[in-house]
């Protein structure tokens, strides 16, 4: 059984959003100034209220699992997903 606390949800999705901002406008922007980039974020967020982006999940627990499992394959030294322990993917070894 996988159990995702009621909060992660949404903060995942406000980190996502966050990374979006900083993808979209910080990495890629020229700001010479600090009002500039001020300027910038304001235009984005009023942008995404008015035209907002759903995020939409696209795959499931278990294939994010598998994949999580396939990737600590890969790592030299590694510890098993059930070595975790505390961290909430405890017993997840495949």
């Amino acid at each position: 059984m996988h159990h995702t606390p009621t909060y992660t949800s949404w903060l995942n999705q406000v980190e996502r959003w966050f990374a979006l901002l900083t993808d979209k406008k910080l990495r890629r922007g020229a700001h010479r100034s600090i009002q500039a980039l001020e300027k910038d974020i304001r235009d984005w967020i009023t942008n995404w209220n008015d035209k907002p982006k759903p995020f939409a999940w696209t795959k499931t627990a278990d294939e994010i699992l598998e994949r999580l499992a396939s990737y600590i394959q890969r790592i030299p030294g590694r510890r098993t997903l059930g070595d975790c322990g505390s961290n909430g993917v405890s017993g997840l070894t495949r």
